[in-house]
């Protein structure tokens, strides 16, 4: 997004006209460098801080609100942006670019334009990182571009969540109180998969689907993005206590092997995965209830993460159903 903008603000200083100061070879590099820099600042309060703070709000509200935060944040970077350029460029004081500011931020046709212009660069950016989420990050680029037309056999790294004790939880707090206490879960579980690279599949009720491709680096990651995930619903246990009476836990199987990836549908495009992989790690975090464990992983998985020996415990030889032979599972000990 900070590229995206510093672009577009650079084609628009050279196709239109801007204070003589920007004739200046070293303003417009002085100018991009700000606009970078502080693009970076509001990308970050956009994309985290901004959308936590609407994220029980309907869209509508979320794009007024967050637009009209953008508005002052974009007068205060177009005045950095002058009074930088008036005081290393034009060597003038700063009481005087601000008076010079002040000239032009008032002048109605320079107004105009930048509002039109702002508006538009605004919505674009929220619309884009809608649709990035609505897609979960990367996937829409990857249908745009046209990645997986054809489908590809990927060796990727499969986590299957899902909420421990969910039908007693759901009796206990009636339809939709369950309803705001998953979404709430969801949404502390994929913040610490998304942070950690993660590329999530889909959402099934309760259970988040999440997969990386295979590298050692994304070993670690899926991990750490484990633990990630716990540590955001301890932090939020209190709030879990008071509002629904109980603290979430989950159940994990993770597992590593080939994946058939495609683009699927009509009506609603999406990235699909299939393969044996997809379900065998589905039957280990089954495997969880059945063997009283929290957080399980396949051979496969454990030969190519470091972890030490005392981090894992050997559940034998395990039948899953629908497998024709067993495979040997580990349960986590972190």
């Amino acid at each position: 997004m900070s590229v995206f903008w510093t672009v577009v603000d650079f084609i628009i200083v050279l196709t239109r006209p801007e204070p003589a100061y920007y004739s200046f070879a070293s303003a417009i590099l002085l100018r991009s460098v700000l606009i970078f820099c502080m693009s970076l600042v509001i990308g970050y309060v956009l994309v985290f801080k901004l959308k936590r703070l609407f994220r029980n709000r309907s869209l509508a509200v979320s794009f007024v609100f967050r637009s009209g935060i953008l508005f002052i944040a974009a007068f205060i970077v177009n005045y950095l942006i002058h009074a930088a350029n008036i005081i290393f460029i034009l060597h003038l004081s700063v009481g005087e670019a601000l008076q010079r500011y002040g000239q032009d931020a008032f002048h109605p046709l320079w107004l105009t334009q930048k509002i039109i212009y702002w508006m538009a660069l605004f919505v674009f950016t929220q619309l884009i990182i809608e649709v990035n989420e609505k897609y979960a990050p990367g996937v829409f680029m990857d249908i745009l571009l046209g990645k997986y037309l054809e489908p590809k056999i990927e060796r990727r790294i499969v986590m299957f969540i899902d909420l421990k004790d969910s039908t007693p939880i759901a009796e206990k707090l009636g339809h939709q109180q369950y309803f705001k206490f998953i979404r709430e879960f969801i949404y502390q579980i994929s913040n610490a998969l998304i942070e950690h690279g993660g590329s999530i599949y889909q959402y099934v009720g309760d259970e988040v689907v999440v997969s990386w491709l295979f590298e050692k680096k994304n070993t670690r990651k899926c991990m750490d993005a484990l633990i990630e995930a716990r540590k955001n619903l301890q932090k939020r246990g209190e709030h879990f206590r008071r509002r629904y009476g109980l603290i979430p836990e989950f159940r994990v199987g993770i597992h590593l092997g080939d994946v058939t990836v495609g683009e699927i549908g009509v009506i609603k495009k999406d990235i699909a995965m299939s393969g044996d992989t997809m379900n065998t790690t589905a039957r280990i975090r089954s495997a969880c209830s059945e063997l009283n464990q929290k957080y399980i992983v396949s051979l496969d998985f454990r030969e190519n993460v470091d972890l030490k020996d005392w981090q894992t415990e050997s559940l034998g030889i395990v039948e899953l159903k629908g497998k024709n032979h067993g495979i040997e599972l580990f349960s986590l000990k972190i």
